[in-house]
């Protein structure tokens, strides 16, 4: 096999079971929306919307930071055979210190938050509250698990978060039980439900490691001595990243909530659903793309640049390629789509489902490109454009140029617009600095791979 067969196979049974595991997590999640929208009237899918907004933003800003830390450096204490307890316990208190301090945060904030965001339901509140907890501890397990390379573990548990979540909005579609309420306690206890699940078949399989490379012996070669500011660059990179994610998916349904109520979150919510789809489906090209990019340039000859160029080339023809069946899908018959998928509470006009969609393919070559950015070995300019572009499309939100919809949608689409000719730039004239590059086959690859499959859950 060529150099760079083996390099694009090398990782292949981890990163197969781990895009399909997020993948199939992702389209659970769009099954519960879908569940939830025709199951419940427009304000009270809004307020779904909107606890689900606010809670996946805490949960990927706050306890992300630890996951990586954990799928890093255990990682690499492992491959030189050196013990690991003391890194669990120092997460261990930092994730503890990190969801103290949003407790103590949002109870401070309860009457805002309750009021303002959930139309006064105390059970709304503390649904938010008890799910970001319960992902706190669900999050200090992936990156346990990661770093361990017990991968199919991980992939069971974030399956088992969806599938938990799915079930009470099901419950509720075919009438066993009625009303918002169940909907809502599934988005809190999904989390906790996951952990449990995940306890019983760790037990029952404690000697099973799926896709874990061979390991150093014990008292090998020492590791890298482990400190909390260690890979803070490249981390502190990445964070924003997810930060400016965040911006681009989920904060317009949390704009239209401001702007005008709970039925507007849930209308736009689900006009990004035409983005966030396909999203959760080209997870399964970007968490493999990284690495695969990463080792072509790695082998510093003409035949891995080539092998790297066309590679980008190739994703972002099949982008394109892509948003052209999906732009001739919505023009045909995108409204009537979105009503059979999400119910006939909402009208959605065509104009504004084409403009998302063409933001959609803007926003996945961003993504491709973004990933042979970070290849390059430039982590900090890639942060640099998408925290300008996340903070420009807020900007606009801001702007009282159009109506809240289209403002929204013209926004988003804008926005990646704007990222994506920035990536290019950096892509076509890199000079980055050699220690952002994830080396191949490091723990850091890993944790960036991780990351890439985890935005679509």
């Amino acid at each position: 096999m060529s150099r760079s067969g083996a390099s694009t196979s090398r990782y292949g049974r981890s990163a197969a079971l781990l895009t399909g595991a997020v993948g199939l997590a992702g389209l659970l999640t769009y099954a519960f929306f879908a569940l939830a929208s025709h199951a419940l009237d427009r304000a009270e899918y809004g307020r779904i919307v909107v606890l689900w907004s606010v809670m996946f933003i805490a949960i990927s800003v706050l306890f992300r930071p630890v996951e990586q830390l954990l799928s890093r450096t255990i990682a690499e204490l492992e491959t030189h055979g050196q013990p690991t307890g003391h890194v669990l316990r120092t997460a261990a208190w930092i994730q503890l210190a990190i969801a103290a301090a949003f407790t103590v945060a949002a109870l401070a904030l309860r009457g805002p938050i309750q009021d303002d965001l959930f139309d006064g339901d105390a059970l709304f509140f503390w649904a938010l509250v008890a799910s970001v907890l319960g992902f706190a501890a669900a999050f200090f397990a992936r990156g346990y698990l990661a770093g361990s390379h017990r991968f199919g573990l991980y992939a069971g548990l974030v399956l088992l978060d969806a599938v938990a979540r799915m079930a009470f909005a099901l419950v509720v579609a075919v009438g066993i039980a009625d009303g918002v309420d169940p909907i809502a306690a599934g988005i809190a206890l999904a989390p906790l439900i996951g952990l449990l699940a995940l306890a019983g078949i760790g037990r029952a399989r404690r000697d099973e490691v799926t896709g874990s490379p061979e390991a150093g012996p014990a008292g090998g070669e020492a590791a890298p001595e482990f400190t909390l500011s260690q890979g803070t660059g490249f981390a502190a990179a990445v964070l924003v990243i997810m930060l400016s994610e965040q911006a681009f998916l989920n904060s317009g349904p949390l704009f239209a909530r401001v702007e005008a109520d709970a039925a507007a979150a849930g209308f736009i919510f689900n006009v990004l659903m035409v983005v966030r789809a396909p999203v959760v489906l080209f997870q399964a090209v970007a968490t493999s793309l990284l690495p695969h990019l990463t080792r072509m340039l790695s082998r510093g000859d003409r035949a891995g640049g080539d092998a790297f160029s066309r590679s980008v080339r190739a994703t972002l023809l099949a982008v394109a390629a892509f948003t052209a069946v999906t732009l001739v899908a919505v023009a045909a018959a995108g409204p009537a789509l979105m009503q059979l998928a999400f119910g006939e509470k909402f009208d959605y006009d065509r104009p504004g489902l084409l403009i998302v969609a063409a933001g959609m393919g803007l926003y996945l070559s961003a993504t491709t490109l973004n990933q042979a950015v970070l290849a390059q070995a430039q982590a900090r300019r890639a942060a640099l454009c998408w925290a300008a572009c996340a903070l420009a499309l807020i900007a606009w939100y801001a702007v009282p140029a159009l109506e809240v919809f289209r403002r929204v949608e013209v926004g988003f689409a804008a926005a990646s617009a704007l990222l994506c000719l920035l990536l290019a730039f950096a892509y076509r004239h890199p000079h980055g600095r050699a220690e952002d590059a994830p080396e191949p086959g490091s723990a850091r690859e890993v944790e960036l791979r991780l990351a890439a499959a985890d935005d679509a859950a």
